[in-house]
Parts: C-alpha cells; sequence; structure tokens
C-alpha cells in the first residue's frame, strides 16, 4: 500500500522514539517528507583516495598510508603528533585530545584510511584530528559512492543520524510511496524541469562526477527544480491573498475633480510626470468595484503625501472616509499636520488618532471618526483598535509598509463601511524595494513607482571621513551653521535597545554642547514623550536650533528645507538602505547639501564596499539592489515586521532570474490546476497556509 510521506510520522523509522523525534521537530522535522527536503547545506568528497602527495591546503580528502611514528610533542598545547606516508608523499595528523589508548593503538607500521582537511601546520601539511580506520584489523570498508552529505543539524543529532534517517526516507520514495510531483507535465517540459524524485535523490546523495561548483553556488538543476517549486508555491499563495481580497466589493467612487483641481492650485508647484502617472493609475482603481491593492514606491522625496492627497480628495469627493496610517508617532503627526493644512481650506475636517490621546480628547476624535463628522483621519496603528468606529471608510492609505505586517494590513479591511465594502488600500513606501523582492513579497499588489524628483531638489554629496578627522568635521559643522544653515548630528548603535542609544545620543549632545558653545543644539531619541519630540522638530524646523542630534529615529519623514548638512557617525552599522533613508532628511531646499559618513576605523573590506555605493549612487533602487546582494531580504525588509517567508531552498537574490518564469506560471497554474494549488503550498508554507488565509 502506498504511503502519503506528508502525513507519515517519522516514528515509523527504527531507533526513532519520541525523544529523538523531539529534536527532529525542533529542525522541523515531523514527516517523512519533511526528511527528504531537509537538504545538505554542503558536502565532502570521500569517493575516492587521494595520493598525499596531491592534497594541497584546504583540501577535504580520504587518505591511506602507513604510520610512521606517533609522538606526544610539547609546544604550546601539547598534541600527539604522527606521521604517515604512501609512496607518493608523507603528510602529519595532529590531535590536540587524545587518550593513552589511541596513542597505543597508533603503532609504527600500522595501515590507516584516513579523513580529514589538509591545512598548512609547523611540520607541513597536516589534518588535525581525522577521522580515522584502522585497516589491519577492519576490512577496508569501499570508499563511498556518493558525496556525503552535511545536513543542517540541533544539538543532540549526529550528522550520522541524519543520513541514515535520510537513507530510509529515501528508501520509502524508492518503494513507490507517496510523494506526488505537484507540477503539471506541461509546466516540467516547457521550463524543462527534472521529475522531484529525481531532484531530491540527487541532492541527498549526489554522484562523484556530479559538477560540486554549482551544487555549492546553489545553481545545480536539481536546486534549480526544487527552488523553481518553492518560489511558485509562494507565488500561489499571493494570487489567493489577492484574490480573497478582491472577491469583496469595494465602493466605486467617481468623482469630478474639482477638490483635486483645487488641491493641485494651493500647492504652488505643478506636479511632476511621474505623479500625474500615479495619480492617473490610482484614479482608474478606485472607480473599480474591487479593492484597489496598489503600492507606490518612490525614492526619499519623490511626493508621494501629494499623490496620497490627491488619491484621498477622489474618496472624500465620492462621499467616503479615508484613513492614512503610519508606523511611528512622529510621523503620522507630520502627516496629520500636513493634512490639515491642506484640507481645511478645501473645507475637509481631519481627526487625530495616536495610543497617547486620552481622556476627553480622545472620546472627541472617536465620536467624529464614528459619525463621518471627520471624513479624513491620519493615525499610527492605534486605528486598528477595536474602539475606533469608522462611519464608511472607503480607502485605507499605508505608509511605511515594511513596518506593518500584511496581516495589519489586511485588517482594515474590517473597517470597511458596514461590513459591506472592503476599503480600496493604497501603501506606500519610501525604501526603495528590489525588484525581486516585489516579484515576491508584494506579489499581490500592483506597483507604480514615482521615478522622478519634484524639481528644486538638490543633489546631495556624500564623502566617507574617518573619525579620527572628527574634529574637523566638528569644525565644518560650525562654519555652516554660522552661514545660517541646519544640521543633523545622528547616532548609531549596534544595540536594539532604545535605552542604549538614548544615552549614546546624550553623550554626543554633551560633547558637542562643549565643542560648539555658540550654537543652539536640540537632542531626539526614541525614549523621549511624544510632544517633546514634536515640539524639538518643530523648534528644528522653525531655526530655533542650529543642530539636531538624534538617533535613527529621524530615519523616517522629517522635512526641514534649511537642513543641508547631516553627519552619520559609525554609518557601518546600518543597512543601505537605513542609509539612504537618513540621507534624505537633506537636500530638501535649494541649498548645496551634504551627507559625511563618519566611520569607524578600522574598515572591512565589505564595509568600505557598501560605503562606497553610498557615495557613488542618490539612486534608491540602485542602493536597494546592492543591499538585497549584501544582506539578504530578511535584514531589507524588516523579516519580522513584513511576515516575509522564510524559504527552505530558493534565495531570492541567487533565483532572481527565476521570478518572471514562476509568475508566468503561476498564473496558468492557478488557472488550470485549482485542485493542486492547496496541495503545493501545503507542502511548501505550512505557516504561509495562515498566511494565505488573513
Amino acid at each position: 500500500m502506498s504511503l502519503q510521506l506528508e502525513r507519515t510520522p517519522l516514528t515509523v523509522f527504527k531507533g526513532v522514539g519520541p525523544a529523538v523525534a523531539e529534536k527532529l521537530g525542533r529542525l522541523g522535522l515531523n514527516s517523512v517528507q519533511d526528511v527528504l527536503f531537509h537538504l545538505p547545506s554542503r558536502y565532502q568528497d570521500r569517493t575516492r583516495i587521494t595520493p598525499i602527495g596531491a592534497l594541497r591546503p584546504g583540501m577535504d580528502a580520504v587518505i591511506e598510508g602507513v604510520l610512521l611514528g606517533a609522538d606526544v610533542v610539547m609546544g604550546r598545547r601539547r598534541s600527539l603528533l604522527c606521521r604517515i606516508q604512501d609512496g607518493s608523499g608523507t603528510l602529519s595528523l595532529r590531535f590536540y585530545y587524545f587518550s593513552a589508548a589511541l596513542k597505543a593503538n597508533l603503532q609504527r607500521g600500522s595501515h590507516w584510511r584516513c579523513y580529514g582537511e589538509a591545512r598548512s601546520g609547523a611540520s607541513g601539511l597536516e589534518i588535525y584530528h581525522p577521522e580515522m580506520q584502522n585497516l589491519d584489523t577492519q576490512q577496508a570498508a569501499p570508499v563511498a559512492a556518493t558525496l556525503t552529505p552535511i545536513y543542517p543539524a540541533t544539538e543532540g543529532l549526529s550528522q550520522q543520524r541524519l543520513r541514515s534517517l535520510t537513507d530510509a526516507a529515501l528508501a520509502w520514495l524508492e518503494q513507490g510511496n507517496s510523494l506526488p510531483d505537484l507540477l503539471a507535465p506541461e509546466l516540467t517540459e516547457q521550463y524543462q524541469l527534472p521529475s522531484l524524485r529525481e531532484a531530491i535523490r540527487t541532492l541527498h546523495r549526489p554522484p562523484p562526477d556530479i559538477d560540486l561548483q554549482a551544487l555549492e553556488d546553489g545553481r545545480h538543476w536539481a536546486q534549480h527544480r526544487l527552488a523553481f517549486e518553492e518560489l511558485l508555491a509562494h507565488q500561489l499563495t499571493m494570487l489567493r491573498l489577492r484574490a480573497q481580497v478582491r472577491a469583496h466589493r469595494a465602493p466605486v467612487m467617481q468623482a469630478s475633480g474639482e477638490l483635486a483641481h483645487a488641491y493641485v492650485q494651493q500647492l504652488g508647484f505643478p506636479l511632476t510626470g511621474a505623479q500625474q502617472r500615479v495619480a492617473d493609475e490610482i484614479r482608474v482603481d478606485l472607480q473599480q468595484s474591487r479593492p484597489m491593492l496598489r503600492l507606490v514606491q518612490g525614492d526619499v522625496g519623490a511626493g508621494k503625501t501629494v499623490v496620497a492627497a490627491l488619491a484621498a480628495l477622489q474618496a472624500l469627493e465620492a462621499g467616503w472616509q479615508v484613513a492614512l496610517m503610519a508606523p511611528t508617532e512622529i510621523l503620522a503627526e507630520q502627516h496629520f499636520n500636513n493634512f490639515q493644512r491642506w484640507f481645511t481650506p478645501l473645507g475637509i475636517s481631519v481627526a487625530w488618532m495616536a495610543g497617547k490621546l486620552k481622556g476627553k480628547t480622545r472620546a472627541n476624535q472617536l465620536q467624529m471618526i464614528a459619525t463621518g463628522e471627520a471624513a479624513m483621519v491620519v493615525g499610527t496603528h492605534a486605528l486598528f483598535q477595536p474602539e475606533v468606529q469608522f462611519h464608511n471608510l472607503g480607502l485605507a492609505v499605508i505608509d511605511e509598509q515594511h513596518r506593518f505586517g500584511v496581516q495589519q494590513r489586511l485588517a482594515l479591511r474590517d473597517k470597511g463601511a458596514a461590513g459591506q465594502f472592503s476599503p480600496h488600500q493604497l501603501i506606500m513606501t519610501a525604501t526603495p524595494i528590489p525588484r525581486t523582492l516585489a516579484m515576491s513579497a508584494y506579489a499581490d499588489l500592483d506597483t507604480s513607482v514615482l521615478d522622478e524628483l519634484p524639481p528644486g531638489r538638490t543633489p546631495i554629496n556624500t564623502v566617507l571621513v574617518s573619525d579620527s578627522r572628527r574634529d574637523e568635521v566638528i569644525e565644518r559643522v560650525r562654519a555652516g551653521c554660522a552661514e545660517g544653515r541646519q544640521a543633523y548630528w545622528v547616532c548609531t548603535l549596534i544595540e536594539e535597545s532604545e535605552q542604549l542609544q538614548a544615552q549614546a545620543a546624550e553623550v554626543t549632545w554633551q560633547t558637542l554642547c562643549e565643542q560648539l558653545p555658540g550654537l543652539s543644539i536640540g537632542l531626539i531619541h526614541g525614549r523621549m514623550k511624544s510632544t517633546e519630540k514634536a515640539e524639538l522638530m518643530a523648534a528644528f524646523k522653525e531655526g530655533d536650533l542650529h543642530l539636531l542630534v538624534a538617533t535613527t529615529v529621524i530615519e523616517v519623514g522629517v522635512d526641514v528645507p534649511n537642513a543641508s548638512l547631516m553627519i552619520i557617525e559609525n554609518p557601518e552599522r546600518l543597512g543601505l538602505a537605513q542609509l539612504h533613508q537618513l540621507r534624505g532628511r537633506v537636500g530638501r531646499g535649494s541649498t548645496a547639501s551634504h551627507c559625511v559618513l563618519l566611520y569607524h576605523t578600522p574598515l572591512s573590506a565589505l564595509g568600505r564596499e557598501r560605503l562606497g555605493i553610498m557615495r557613488e549612487s542618490s539612486d534608491g533602487f540602485v542602493i536597494a539592489e546592492k543591499d538585497l546582494e549584501l544582506r539578504g531580504p530578511g535584514e531589507v525588509l524588516g523579516t519580522r515586521q513584513t511576515g516575509l517567508v522564510q524559504f527552505r531552498v530558493a534565495d531570492l537574490v541567487r533565483d532572481a532570474d527565476l521570478l518572471p518564469q514562476v509568475q508566468e506560471a503561476a498564473a496558468g497554474f492557478a488557472r488550470q490546476h485549482p485542485q493542486r494549488v492547496s496541495l503545493i503550498i501545503d507542502r511548501w508554507l505550512a505557516e504561509g497556509q495562515q498566511f494565505a488565509q488573513v
């Protein structure tokens, strides 16, 4: 009888009792299928005997030879040193941990097979702590028929245990038990993909003549086959998510455009071509009866908020409420001030909702939102709270999407008008998202790009300066402020702790106050009350402060056109995308602007390469691609917040070339094989299934 391997527990295997099963569970291995998809992280070649004379430093090899002797030698550490030869050369075997029994076994003239990595040592080439087999007392086992896999492991599970478990799982697979090839025949043919069984067998037990370099780089055809299926599963999840949201009805927002026209007139400057194009795309979306799901990404200063205001005005003119949500109170408050300034002259009242609102003020705002007296609502994630009841929410605008989870974004649909309609969703981000990430993490969204900066924005000159020249930099700040300009001094810390960051910023602030006695210097960090932060930012914007010492709390959304100099301390500690965000706080006026990356010496080669990218490019998308390449998707997006799936085989950087094919394949697969969609999602995304049903 054929067994379904995804449902067959590992306790069916000999030697796997509850204790071992628990350890395997820590690796996510609960079924026979899980073991088959638990792939090696690297391989050892034990398929041939290598002559000692052919060894080179760094080579892993099996050697055989005759022992010339074993002696305890005293160096910095006591060790047992053996010499072994095979006719082509001589090699040392060194043991730092050894017993009297081992030394007694290593008799002159005895024959041994050894495995390990050859390294340059005090006596020439040496292998430290080799695996040993005495060929005089044991029959020489045949060399391995396949490369030896090394698996991701956990405490209490040896490689030998994992290999024997994999042997058992592969044997079950060979016996015809069910591990269905879920890809449709037309897909495997179109994209020239091998069978699932063939790929799994090859990756667990690669033949000796396999292209080892391709295997180590993750570019072998067997890895390619599994990565394709995993990316397809993820893409299908996103398509399902999109379909579920799109299945709801959304309000049709027809508007004459009078409010939008009046708004643009009062702005005092024309829209850029990119702003006009994206606003047109949104206008068409809002006129449909299915929910808009659109991501607007643009570089720092590309004018996303103006585009959001135009979308809001279309919804408001059509008689619907609009909610704008931002991740921090500083950013939310800035949005509130902007929208109040823009919309009050148009006769639109704007409400404000944040966690800090208390008592009568809060009750008043909640009532305005519930009755519809406030048509435009701006706030933080406090907008999600059950007590916030909208009158007829028709459009949700979410700023800096990567700070919110997908679940939070989808939760807003429950706030729709009387549960009959799902609000349209406009997502904005100033963190340019690399194309490969947009195609996977945001595959459920339509994407618009603001790829044009408004006129009047000045390019920012970025320089790298060693912190040994700190006094020169401080002098530069003094000179710039004396000429009427303003500056930021950003402190970074490796530690996540806001308390430690605040302490570091306070120390820097005190030092700068002593060294720049003629300047008015402010301090802002995450542990301050929102009211204090808002007052400081207002004072800085009004020009009452020359210099603002800050933690990375100012990364998002602070707009001070007169600030034209930024110093970032220890920039090597931050991601490129975050550095680019910080740098975007200057260059907002017509004055030439500068960003000084004050790095700590010595700087690693990778650190120099990363900071060099910041100096060479001001294009957020180029920087984001490089950041993805150097740090991986989790770091670039902030995996914890996004709900971004952790891939088992696929790699978004390495397998970027597969994504267009996968996107194409997913659309056809979902249409032609709807009954297989859940099966393929379950196989690869046990948690993603839940993610897809939000």
